[in-house]
């Protein structure tokens, strides 16, 4: 998607609540989200599905969103996940892209594997990914809970998935 088709004051508004803003802002996604499932996803329903979910995300949670230049790797992001679950759901095989390592383990060996990836993490690391991913606290939010800046809670919370990310492919 691109984000310069976007006006900022569009996307600021509907960050606020502005429920016209936010319907505009979903129709412009809608195209390039729906696009970007039908690549991803192994069947046209899965795509409908993913570009529906993360759609919906967008709705539910503009507000989240940092910045209008994040809102596409958000938006593909959700799109990517969505087509990750459905395919496990389904069987289906989804386009190679390194990311079977995650698709090929059961469900309780992955939820083992990233329990023991998280545990493996660094605290000041492990306690910045726990209150993103899974408490899903903001930014900000963590950045005052734990008395750090910005900058440091954004490269703690990059480093952290990082080193999930090695200790995952291992």
């Amino acid at each position: 998607m691109r984000a310069a088709r976007i006006p900022e004051g569009m996307f600021d508004s509907a960050c606020r609540g502005d429920q016209a803003a936010l319907v505009r802002l979903i129709e412009i996604a809608q195209p390039d989200i729906r696009r970007y499932a039908r690549a991803t996803c192994g069947s046209t329903a899965d795509a409908e599905d993913a570009a529906q979910e993360a759609l919906w995300l967008l709705f539910r949670r503009v507000g989240t969103i940092r910045s209008l230049a994040a809102i596409s790797g958000w938006l593909f992001t959700v799109v990517r996940r969505e087509c990750l679950r459905l395919a496990r759901r389904t069987g289906l095989p989804l386009p190679d892209d390194g990311n079977d390592l995650v698709l090929d383990r059961p469900d309780l060996e992955l939820r083992l594997d990233l329990a023991a990836a998280i545990e493996a993490l660094p605290a000041h690391y492990r306690e910045v990914a726990l209150m993103r991913d899974v408490k899903e606290m903001t930014i900000d939010e963590i950045a005052v809970a734990t008395g750090s800046t910005r900058q440091a809670v954004k490269a703690r919370l990059h480093r952290a998935r990082g080193l999930m990310r090695e200790y995952l492919a291992r």
